[in-house]
C-alpha cells in the first residue's frame, strides 16, 4: 500500500512535473517568439532609421568660365558627385563665374553660360534645382528690357520656374529663396510667399531651405555675407520648429556647420574654393580659401527629419 502509494505520487508528481515542464516549454518557446518578433520590428526600424529616404548633392559656387581647364575640371567633380549614388542635385548659386561686374559683356555673359550648359551635360537624368547667386545676373546690359538683365534671365538659364520656389520629395518639403535684395534679405512678396507655404505643409514635414547666402552661422563672423533679415528669419522658423530641419548656403565659400533651435545651418564652401585658383597667403593649402578646400555635400535625409550633411574635398 505504501508502496503503491508512493508509485501513485511519484507517478502524479511525475506528471505534473512533466506538465509544468511543458507548460514552460511552450512558455519559453512564446518567449523566444516574441523576442524575436520584437528583435525584427526593431531591426525594421533600425532599418528605417539607417536608410536614408533621400541622398542629393548640394553643390555651390562653381564660378565656372572657359579658361583654365576649369570645365574640365568641373566634369570631374561632377563624376565624383555621381559616385555618390543622388537622388538629385541642389545647386547653391554662383553658377558662372561673374556676370555681376559693370564691364562685363554679352559675350562674356554668353561664354560663360554656355560653359555652364557644356558641363552640366554631366547631370544628364538627375533634376537640378538651383537658385541665384549674387555672380549671375547680368546688371549691364543696355536697359532693363534687354532679355539677358539681371535674375529673369538666371531664372531661364537655369531651368527653375522662379527666383524662389518650393517642391516635395519623398516626405521632405524644399524650399529655394532668393536672397539678391538690398542688404541680403527677403523681398516682402517673397517673405510672405514664405510664411504661407510653410504653413501650408502638413505638421511636423521635414524641410530643407536653400539660399545663395547663409542665414546663421560662424563664416559670417570671418568674411560677413549673410542675410541681414536673419532675426526675422529666424523667428518664422521657430514658429515652425516642428518642420525646419536645415538651411543650406554657399556664399562664403567656406564649410560651417551651426545647430541653432534644433535646426542645422549648413555653409557648404565652394566647388571652385579659391575659385579654381591657386590661393592666396591666407591659403592654408593650394586652391583652399582660408582653410577651407574646394568640395562638396552630399547630405542624407532621413524619413523621421534627421539629416547628415557631410563635406567631400576635392582635388581638381
Amino acid at each position: 500500500m505504501i508502496s503503491r502509494v508512493k508509485i501513485h505520487f511519484c507517478s502524479a508528481g511525475y506528471f505534473i512535473d512533466m506538465k509544468r515542464r511543458n507548460l514552460l516549454k511552450q512558455a519559453g518557446l512564446i518567449t523566444a517568439g516574441a523576442i524575436a518578433g520584437t528583435s525584427a520590428y526593431a531591426s525594421a526600424e533600425k532599418n528605417k532609421k539607417i536608410i536614408p529616404v533621400l541622398t542629393l548633392a548640394h553643390i555651390t559656387d562653381v564660378h565656372i568660365r572657359p579658361e583654365e581647364g576649369v570645365p574640365e575640371r568641373y566634369k570631374k567633380c561632377l563624376q565624383q558627385v555621381k559616385q555618390h549614388k543622388i537622388n538629385f542635385v541642389l545647386n547653391g548659386g554662383d553658377s558662372i563665374h561673374a556676370a555681376d561686374y559693370p564691364d562685363i559683356t554679352r559675350a562674356r555673359v554668353d561664354e560663360q553660360w554656355n560653359a555652364w550648359f557644356d558641363c552640366m551635360k554631366e547631370l544628364n537624368g538627375y533634376e537640378v534645382f538651383g537658385c541665384i547667386g549674387n555672380h549671375d545676373p547680368w546688371w549691364a546690359a543696355p536697359d532693363k528690357t534687354d532679355r539677358m538683365y539681371g535674375k529673369d534671365y538666371v531664372v531661364k538659364q537655369l531651368g527653375i520656374t522662379n527666383r524662389y520656389y518650393s517642391f516635395s520629395r519623398m516626405g521632405w518639403h524644399f524650399v529655394i529663396l532668393d536672397g539678391n535684395n538690398p542688404h541680403i534679405t527677403l523681398d516682402d512678396e517673397q517673405y510672405k510667399w514664405l510664411e504661407a507655404d510653410l504653413t501650408a505643409q502638413p505638421k511636423n514635414t521635414p524641410t530643407l531651405l536653400m539660399s545663395h547666402f547663409p542665414v546663421f552661422g560662424a563664416t559670417p563672423i570671418l568674411v560677413g555675407g549673410n542675410h541681414s533679415d536673419n532675426k526675422k528669419l529666424k523667428d518664422l522658423f521657430y514658429r515652425h520648429r516642428d518642420k525646419v530641419r536645415v538651411v543650406l548656403s554657399g556664399h562664403n565659400h567656406l564649410y560651417d556647420k551651426v545647430l541653432y533651435n534644433n535646426i542645422w545651418y549648413c555653409c557648404n564652401g565652394a566647388m571652385s574654393g579659391f575659385w579654381w585658383g591657386k590661393g592666396d597667403k591666407d591659403s592654408a593649402e593650394e586652391g583652399y580659401y582660408l582653410e577651407t578646400p574646394p568640395g562638396f555635400a552630399i547630405l542624407k535625409l532621413y524619413a523621421d527629419g534627421d539629416v547628415e550633411n557631410t563635406y567631400f574635398p576635392h582635388s581638381f
